[in-house]
């Protein structure tokens, strides 16, 4: 048994190489993969629902993948739809591929897999104790779950399913990486380790090439190990840059958590077959006792206003940790006299994050090696917009004229390379769950809906 799988990109929009995307279509794959989403970027996405990459951005990559699903006639499979696999990221994605096939005369059956979880849904398996702790995970409680959006991380389940269904796109919301290129190996009956292993080592595409790229792989799965092939020009796989890949977004290396069971790597084998192609052998998959889907959740934390400066006297850059607690205090009080008490001092947050080299001189910085600036940034975090702004305006004028000591007279502290210097950002989130739902079957927590396009 062969079968051939296809990781175009390592995320739906990071834009591929085009020439090396049909090389990998030449190859006549069995199944197209994509992910579109993560965490990485932190919890906007998921608080808001707004993807991270453009429409536009992702258009150009999806129009490919559907194009060539239809020359090839076999399934694509998008997961972590929207950034965040939000019900609303999957329904933007879907929107797409419908424009996409009215404007390329695409017929196909969609399968919509649903991630996004009901309040009272995770209230109720909160109170039955189905809602577990993982390691370093915050304190909760059941309101937690009131506040924000979350989402379950599927496994292949919900897409094998959707497979089985005749579907021949499928757009999950949340999933993990490597469900999304395990599930159909997965129906077909593949080795479990080879093939998590597989979906393990291309899940962000050439992210694992060298040098890594936005661009594809192309993967030979067969009965006793798997041959993965960098589809780029100029590329090339190693034996080292493909195990390494094992631990990127994992503690330990050889042991990677799927919702089913666990990957366990420690005695697989990297060989080179030539400077493009790497051959791995020897991983096995260990069937979990219990079935978990965990959770990713964010709620709102505040909106922010931000203030960019730079600073190259050496004088108050050596100060700036004694100046900066009296700040803190000054901007206490101010807070209290500007707002005549209706707004808490506890409630702001005014935090300086300094940062080294090239702020103000950029590329005439006469040593880069040894810089003699610093850059600040200031953020402004309040319960509302109004707030964070208000206080930003006096907190920046107050930075650009600290009281330096050993100076006598006003003197400039920062330079802003913005007028107004201050930055609205808007909305602010904060991540809330480290957990997973326990004692669930594996399409339990997820709705899946069809259409013809």
């Amino acid at each position: 048994m062969e079968l051939r799988i296809l990781a175009p990109t390592g995320v739906l929009g990071a834009g591929f190489d085009a020439d090396a995307f049909w090389r990998g279509v030449d190859a006549r794959p069995h199944v197209i993969a994509c992910d579109a989403g993560s965490t990485d970027s932190g919890p906007a996405a998921l608080g808001a629902g707004v993807p991270k990459l453009s429409d536009q951005a992702v258009t150009r990559d999806l129009r490919l993948l559907l194009q060539a699903r239809d020359r090839l006639g076999v399934p694509l499979v998008i997961g972590s739809c929207g950034t965040s696999g939000r019900d609303v990221g999957v329904d933007g994605v879907a929107a797409l591929c419908r424009a996409i096939a009215a404007e390329e005369g695409l017929r196909f059956r969609l399968g919509l897999i649903y991630s996004e979880q009901p309040r009272e849904r995770l209230q109720e398996l909160y109170d039955c104790g189905r809602v577990r702790a993982l390691a370093s995970a915050p304190a909760i409680d059941r309101d937690v779950f009131a506040r924000g959006h979350t989402v379950a991380m599927m496994g292949v389940e919900p897409i094998q399913a959707a497979l089985t269904d005749g579907c021949d796109v499928v757009l999950a919301g949340r999933a993990t990486d490597t469900a999304l290129f395990a599930a159909l190996p997965g129906m077909l009956g593949a080795d479990p380790g080879l093939t998590w292993h597989m979906a393990k080592t291309i899940e962000c595409g050439a992210a694992c090439a060298v040098p890594p790229s936005a661009n594809g792989l192309l993967v030979h799965l067969r009965e006793d190990h798997f041959d993965v092939t960098t589809l780029a020009e100029g590329s090339r796989l190693t034996p080292r840059s493909v195990a390494a890949h094992t631990l990127y977004e994992n503690a330990d290396p050889f042991r990677v958590r799927e919702p089913s069971g666990t990957l366990d790597t420690t005695q697989a084998v990297y060989e080179a077959v030539d400077a493009r192609t790497v051959r791995v052998r020897g991983a096995r998959f260990e069937p979990a006792e219990e079935y978990t889907n965990k959770l990713e959740g964010a709620e709102p934390a505040g909106y922010q206003t931000v203030i960019f400066g730079g600073v190259r006297d050496r004088v108050v850059i050596e100060r700036l940790s004694e100046l900066l607690p009296l700040a803190a205090k000054y901007f206490e009080a101010k807070i209290l006299d500007v707002f005549g008490g209706r707004v808490d001092p506890a409630s702001v947050d005014i935090d300086y994050r300094l940062y080294g080299a090239g702020a103000v001189l950029a590329g005439r910085e006469p040593d880069a090696l040894n810089p003699r600036e610093l850059g600040v940034l200031i953020t402004v975090t309040a319960p509302d917009q109004d707030t964070a702004h208000a206080v930003a305006t006096f907190v920046a004028h107050a930075s650009s004229h600290l009281p330096i000591p050993g100076y006598d007279g006003l003197v400039s502290t920062l330079a802003y390379p913005f007028s107004p210097p201050e930055i609205d950002r808007g909305p602010l989130y904060r991540f809330t769950l480290n957990h997973v739902v326990t004692g669930v079957t594996p399409t339990e927590l997820f709705r899946t809906v069809t259409e013809e396009v």
